[in-house]
């Protein structure tokens, strides 16, 4: 039963189902981007948000996690979309729904947009600007679904793709620990610098800006998972409901 399966989705017909998909999705995806670039040009904020989201989403690999790392240094740092503390209250409203994490990313398309000069009315443009970044970065996804869905089976046995495959989660890893420590960073200091040397760039705590009170949750909550198994709900809840009272108190 397995063998006629496989030899169905390898099939011509399958594969020709495939790439007209496949083909439909990148009109789909490519049309609205270069539409935008003609009309707009390329330093306006949608075209700028059409091409990083959709460069985004083909280059990135490893979930939601490996996206953030890139997104929220690019929006914050090179295009200057929203602070890093925005950053960090976004992610943290995501990890909160129920939803996909990634869909922090509306989030940074709407506030990009909200406070461009685009001659539109702010909330609209905001708007627009959500609905332009979810649209470029999941129409990719379906690109690539439909593409590979008729080799899927032949491409589970090759051990060359899966030696690349198993690089690539390395690599991953890395990257995942430079969103936390990115976000670690901009949580625990108030001031958060650069450090160039060489080839090595990286961030740079000001230790004077270090924030006792975001030290000693970070802290409790750690000790509380690791030491003492309090369950996640109840560690964000009680971690998110003291960080209010705190900042209330002032």
């Amino acid at each position: 039963g397995n063998q006629d399966t496989g030899n169905i989705d390898q099939s011509p017909v399958a594969v020709r189902g495939g790439l007209r998909a496949a083909a439909v999705c990148i009109a789909l995806w490519a049309l609205p981007v270069v539409a935008l670039y003609i009309a707009l040009g390329p330093d306006n904020i949608f075209t700028q948000q059409a091409l990083f989201f959709s460069k985004m989403a083909v280059v990135t690999f490893g979930g939601a996690y490996a996206v953030l790392a890139y997104v929220a240094q690019q929006a914050v740092e090179t295009f200057g979309w929203l602070a890093p503390s925005e950053m960090i209250d976004g992610l943290g409203l995501a990890e909160t729904t129920p939803g996909p994490l990634i869909m922090v990313l509306q989030f940074v398309g709407f506030l990009g947009a909200y406070r461009a000069e685009t001659g539109l009315d702010p909330m609209l443009a905001g708007i627009l600007g959500a609905a332009l970044t979810t649209w470029v970065t999941f129409t990719p996804c379906f690109l690539w679904i439909f593409l590979g869905a008729p080799f899927i089976e032949r491409l589970r046995g090759a051990r060359t793709l899966n030696a690349a495959l198993s690089t690539i989660t390395a690599a991953v890893v890395g990257v995942v620990l430079n969103l936390a420590a990115w976000f670690g960073a901009h949580v625990l200091f108030r001031d958060v610098g650069k450090l160039d040397a060489g080839v090595i760039h990286t961030i740079a705590p000001d230790p004077a800006s270090l924030d006792p009170v975001a030290l000693a949750i970070s802290a409790a909550a750690l000790i509380a998972m690791l030491r003492f198994k309090v369950g996640m709900l109840l560690v964000l809840g009680s971690a998110g409901s003291l960080g209010a009272l705190m900042a209330l108190w002032g």
